[in-house]
């Protein structure tokens, strides 16, 4: 999920990927927004970056 939404991804796009419901998907982002303490969807592409939860684009995690 969060490598989706640190693609840019909209949520009806990571519905189809992930196979699951566009209103399943805004319940995960939500619930991932709240366990990382942050209110919108960058502040949380942001934490995943921060934490290595993702790698930004071009690079790898290490």
């Amino acid at each position: 999920m969060c490598g989706c939404g640190c693609r840019h991804l909209f949520d009806q796009e990571i519905g189809v990927r992930l196979s699951i419901s566009t209103a399943t998907v805004k319940t995960h982002i939500s619930n991932l927004c709240a366990k990382a303490g942050v209110c919108q969807r960058a502040q949380g592409v942001r934490y995943a970056y921060q934490h290595g939860l993702v790698a930004p684009p071009g690079r790898t995690i290490t």
